[in-house]
């Protein structure tokens, strides 16, 4: 099992950056695959970004595709969220989800297949 620990959010004017992180316990975080989700007010839950075990392999939403960079350290057993150009559009509470032992190139991009949530970092944007 792995506990999940967001952190980074806050407000930023549109045009900004934020880093998102996701500090995960344990010892075998190399053993998860990791994603980014967003829920605005009102809306479902979205994916946003996804990182494969191994870091080799990176998917995004159409959305931030450009802007956001999805990244992990390993040995820091974090993943991280690099935002650039933010958008009013942006603004969202971001869970950082983890998933265990799929095959090491996989990402996941669907929240049903995550097992392991964090308890989100509110990111606003004001534009």
């Amino acid at each position: 099992q792995v506990q999940l620990v967001e952190s980074g959010g806050g407000l930023v004017q549109a045009g900004g950056s934020l880093r998102l992180s996701c500090a995960a316990s344990g010892r075998t975080f190399s053993s998860y695959a990791m994603g980014w989700f967003r829920q605005a007010p009102g809306k479902e839950r979205e994916f946003v970004a996804a990182i494969s075990r191994s870091g080799g392999s990176t998917y995004y939403a159409d959305s931030v595709k450009g802007r956001f960079t999805i990244s992990r350290d390993n040995a820091k057993n974090t993943v991280y969220l690099q935002m650039n150009s933010l958008k009013a559009e942006d603004t969202a509470v971001y869970y950082c989800a983890a998933q265990r032992a799929p095959p090491p190139s996989i990402v996941l991009v669907r929240a049903q297949t995550y097992d392991y949530w964090g308890q989100g970092t509110q990111v606003t944007v004001s534009s």
